[in-house]
């Protein structure tokens, strides 16, 4: 699906978080109503071993509760309200499963399943996304993303069909994590927004990559990183991007 959608793919971040409380099942339908193609989330691991839909490492931020996620059952996540932060009309929004958005959302729109296992790196959350993509039988509709390289090493033994992108710190450290890995078996590349210029997105393509940029939300940026021929973009507001990709 990644190669059949015509460029730049406009990736709704944390689903259509400009309007509804991110990577919630609101966030992804308000992605999927504007006429987004593509959803980026972010996956980890619940005390219990389910693989939820959050972005960090604790529930504090998003959700009405308090603690970390890999400390917290999936019961007990899933009695958090995940959408008041946001807005009161978004109460009793819950903390989804993968399983969830895979069956609502799963045949869709392509996905970017963020691995950000970042706090407990050799668990047992690869095998169990790869799992589950195989049960639903969405090879197709997948791309992986991560900062840790071992996370995408793993995907390509366990799903090596399915598309791989490295994400990449802002800056130097950036520089740097791009540079060793030309040595991967990677199809995409995630570039810091500002750290994206046509000579490095020219430079990704030679090397048979998709490039992509992450995340943006001013129009003037979104119209040069389209001038810079990126293959896609992440943002908070899909239809914002789309409406600018349909005046190019």
């Amino acid at each position: 699906m990644l190669q059949a959608l015509v460029s730049p793919i406009i990736f709704a971040h944390r689903g259509a978080s400009a309007h509804a409380p991110e990577n919630t099942l609101a966030a992804f339908q308000h992605a999927l109503d504007d006429g987004s193609p593509a959803l980026e989330f972010d996956v980890k691991l619940s005390a219990d071993g389910h693989v939820v839909v959050i972005h960090d490492q604790t529930v504090d931020r998003t959700t009405d509760g308090h603690g970390k996620v890999g400390d917290l059952t999936l019961p007990q996540l899933r009695a958090l309200d995940a959408g008041s932060w946001f807005d009161s009309a978004f109460r009793n929004q819950r903390i989804p499963t993968l399983e969830e958005v895979f069956t609502i959302f799963g045949h869709k729109i392509l996905m970017n399943v963020e691995l950000t296992n970042y706090a407990s790196s050799f668990d047992q959350l690869v095998p169990r996304v790869a799992l589950l993509i195989k049960e639903h039988n969405l090879g197709e509709h997948i791309l992986f993303s991560s900062f840790l390289p071992h996370n995408l090493a793993r995907c390509r033994r366990l799903l090596p069909l399915v598309p791989r992108g490295l994400l990449a710190f802002p800056g130097f450290k950036g520089a740097l994590q791009r540079f060793f890995g030309r040595f991967m078996d990677l199809q995409a590349e995630h570039t810091f927004a500002s750290d994206l210029t046509a000579v490095g997105a020219t430079y990704t393509h030679k090397r048979g990559r998709k490039v992509f940029a992450y995340t943006v939300n001013d129009p003037a940026e979104i119209r040069r990183l389209f001038d810079c021929g990126v293959d896609g973009v992440f943002t908070d507001d899909p239809a914002l991007a789309l409406g600018i990709l349909a005046m190019k």
